[in-house]
């Protein structure tokens, strides 16, 4: 069980941290709402030290021993840790899924970039499907169908995160469309970076970022009926709250630079009603046979890991990427001993 002066402070993490899940997260039941806000708490907070620090190595690196120590079931003295491991224990996590957002995380912490959509995929899958399936594993639904149209959500709701943060991500320097898109256009990235204006290339990129988003999310809905019944209207709510940013991006002409796209608690409001419209309706219509499309190939070992339960070893992809960030944290040492003892 979660501590409640644990799960007050996650609440309050959520609160002031994503305002589109702490509203959706109103229309879950208790028990599958306080394990989320553990569960949003620990990845949040996990994305913000890597995602708003300097010495984004050591956060990764940080991120990897507060996990080990999640899953050896003596959790880092915060709350988040220790909430996160409550959770763990209780729904028997699989330790693939966290995992991932860690692979994930390691990747941004060394700057990697996606020459393809598919790429950005990979990524999405593990900073957001990841998500979507721990959230399942919440709810008790291991089905693989069920699984799979929860990650197609991750995917899209990461896809409308990277079209509305595309001005502001070229002022940290940070590229998440695909560089063959780049490269079609004639763009170069350090000019990017420099000077990003919303030309007509780019805004094209972003509306093509939104129209893969609203595709998966359509096949998404398919996989909202198999949810257990009081669950269904939160998760339509973040389905709607994430899709209503994609729709301000085009009511925008999807210029994401200029400024950034917000939508009004008024629609926030909306979209929770027409969630629970929503939800009452997929109990008495018929499951929609795109429940049954296979899974992204992007996110495919996620469906693996959440419908057979198994705590499969850490990936060889993972190690790749947490050495690779070892070997950088030895260089910057190796490099400040050195700049140190030419200053003596």
């Amino acid at each position: 069980m979660i501590d409640p002066r644990d799960l007050e402070a996650c609440t309050e993490a959520i609160r002031h941290g994503s305002l589109s899940f702490h509203a959706a997260s109103k229309l879950l039941p208790k028990r599958v709402r306080d394990p989320a806000l553990a569960l949003y708490a620990f990845c949040r907070l996990a994305d913000d030290e890597v995602d708003l620090k300097a010495e984004k190595v050591e956060a990764v690196l940080r991120l990897r021993d507060r996990l080990d120590l999640v899953y050896a079931g003596t959790p880092k003295d915060a709350a988040p840790d220790r909430a996160f491991a409550a959770v763990v224990e209780q729904f028997d996590m699989p330790r693939a899924l966290p995992d991932a957002l860690l692979e994930g995380l390691a990747w941004d912490a060394e700057a990697r970039t996606y020459a393809t959509l598919s790429g950005v995929k990979d990524y999405s899958a593990r900073v957001a499907s990841a998500v979507g399936a721990m959230m399942c594993v919440l709810m008790q639904v291991r089905d693989a169908d069920a699984l799979a149209r929860a990650c197609d959500l991750g995917v899209a709701m990461q896809l409308t995160n990277i079209a509305r943060d595309v001005g502001e991500d070229a002022g940290e320097a940070r590229l998440y469309l695909p560089t063959d898109w780049l490269d079609e256009a004639g763009i170069d990235r350090d000019a990017f970076f420099a000077d990003p204006r919303p030309t007509k290339a780019v805004r094209a990129m972003v509306k093509r970022l939104i129209v893969e988003a609203n595709r998966l999310y359509y096949r998404s809905e398919a996989g909202l009926g198999a949810l257990p019944r009081g669950c269904r209207p939160g998760i339509y709510a973040a389905r709607y709250i994430y899709a209503g940013i994609g729709g301000q991006l085009t009511a925008m002409g999807y210029d994401s630079i200029s400024a950034r796209a917000r939508t009004s608690k008024p629609q926030k409001l909306g979209w929770l009603a027409q969630s629970v419209m929503m939800s009452g309706l997929s109990m008495v219509t018929p499951r929609s046979p795109v429940l049954y499309a296979g899974a992204l190939p992007e996110v495919q070992f996620l469906v693996d890991a959440a419908s057979t339960g198994t705590q499969a070893p850490r990936s060889d992809s993972l190690f790749e990427a947490l050495a690779a960030l070892e070997a950088k944290r030895q260089s910057d040492r190796a490099s400040l001993v050195a700049q140190r003892a030419r200053a003596m």
